[in-house]
């Protein structure tokens, strides 16, 4: 396989600028920002509901936003198959804006995250031996990884201290989460920030269809979040009337109550326990593993219990918590569709185009089912497949029991 940073070498080879002691780096910059143009040109890239796929492998993106009932949609999402002209790779990412400025917030952290990636992978590599031979595969894998860890913290501590500097953006009470994938041939690299989540379908050794959380809610109450913040004397309490609803505050205990312990932006805090810093992770994707759920927290809560003839939902799994709206300040957004229930939608829709676009229509009517008087928040669902699309027949079809 061919590494992209050796396009980028390339591209920036043809790419006029200026001689001096940024140029290597601005001309990566400019070569990345090119391959993302040419993506969208050939359709391989996607920031609004839809589909992409491609003839070069397996991979399959369904993706949905809908606008909630507080004004602008401030979700913004982004897939990118064949990411940095790698056939086998694809980039999924969906970031949940908040405050005055989320909008903005979310749609500069999309824009920004791929190609910057792209960037910080190459200066990455440059620092590490290419030419290592692995004795195992273990070996590579956690080398890749490691990689891919160091790009991240690197990419997304560079985005965040540009928003802070940016002219035309107030980050200073108002952010972004963010939540995404890299597939590489079989390799996950998992990265969030914030409380959105991603959630893996796949079969156990019973033949149960299980949803498994790959991500952590990351809220204020967390122990290892609090002590963090507290630490830095920032505050973390519940309002009377939001009980369970955790929020940061700043010492004097007025401002901003943000329900999240890492985000981009919200500059207010970061010097009271708030952090950029993403959690990452990876996983080997298998045959039994069939397709990964991300969603911005307005797509999953309640705990509902489903028992399915195979494939089916086992008792046994039970992720759920409930999440603050952290943009909106009369009341606290529960989410509506447990783990469960979200990988039962999206596995028993027929059309895999449109799955994504179920998951969020049943989100819409769950929540006005059990939330009735309290605005609708934003909801982004992105279903990426690992398989081609079986046959359906009629045994196929879930059964409750």
């Amino acid at each position: 396989m061919v590494l992209f940073p050796s396009l980028l070498d390339g591209l920036a080879g043809t790419v006029s600028i200026k001689k001096g002691r940024n140029s290597r780096k601005d001309a990566g910059r400019v070569a990345a920002e090119a391959l993302a143009k040419d993506a969208r040109k050939n359709e391989l890239m996607l920031s609004s509901s839809g589909i992409v796929k491609s003839n070069k492998s397996n991979n399959f993106a369904s993706v949905c936003s809908k606008r909630g009932q507080k004004g602008i949609n401030q979700d913004s999402l982004v897939v990118w198959e064949e990411f940095g002209c790698q056939e086998d790779m694809i980039f999924c990412g969906i970031f949940d804006g908040h405050g005055p400025w989320g909008h903005f917030i979310s749609k500069r952290v999309r824009e920004s995250v791929p190609s910057s990636l792209l960037c910080k992978w190459q200066e990455t590599l440059s620092l590490t031996s290419l030419g290592m031979d692995f004795e195992m595969d273990l070996d590579r894998n956690l080398h890749q990884f490691d990689i891919w860890k160091q790009t991240y913290l690197k990419t997304y501590a560079a985005i965040d201290h540009e928003l802070k500097q940016h002219p035309e953006i107030d980050s200073f009470c108002s952010g972004s989460t963010a939540l995404t994938i890299i597939k590489q041939g079989e390799h996950l690299v998992i990265t969030n920030v914030g409380d959105s989540r991603a959630v893996l379908a796949t079969t156990d050794d019973d033949g149960y269809l299980v949803p498994l959380q790959l991500t952590i809610d990351f809220k204020p109450n967390l122990p290892e979040e609090a002590e963090r913040i507290t630490r830095s004397n920032g505050r973390v309490f519940c309002l009377r009337d939001e009980p369970g609803v955790f929020r940061v505050w700043m010492p004097n205990g007025k401002t901003p109550g943000l329900a999240l312990s890492r985000a981009f932006g919200d500059h207010c805090v970061k010097d009271f326990g708030l952090i950029s810093e993403p959690d990452v992770t990876q996983r080997n994707i298998t045959s039994r593993d069939q397709f990964v759920i991300l969603a911005t927290d307005g797509v999953c809560v309640f705990l509902i219990p489903i028992f399915l003839m195979i494939p089916k939902v086992s008792p046994q799994s039970s992720l759920s918590a409930s999440f603050a709206d952290i943009s909106s300040s009369i009341s606290s957004v529960w989410d509506v569709i447990s783990n469960q229930e979200a990988v039962r939608v999206v596995f028993s829709t027929p059309d895999r185009e449109k799955s994504a676009k179920r998951l969020v229509e049943c989100a819409v009517r769950a929540w006005k089912n059990k939330k009735r008087g309290i605005a609708m928040d934003d909801i982004s669902a992105i279903c990426l497949f690992f398989h081609p699309s079986p046959p359906r027949c009629p045994s196929d079809d879930l059964k409750t029991s």
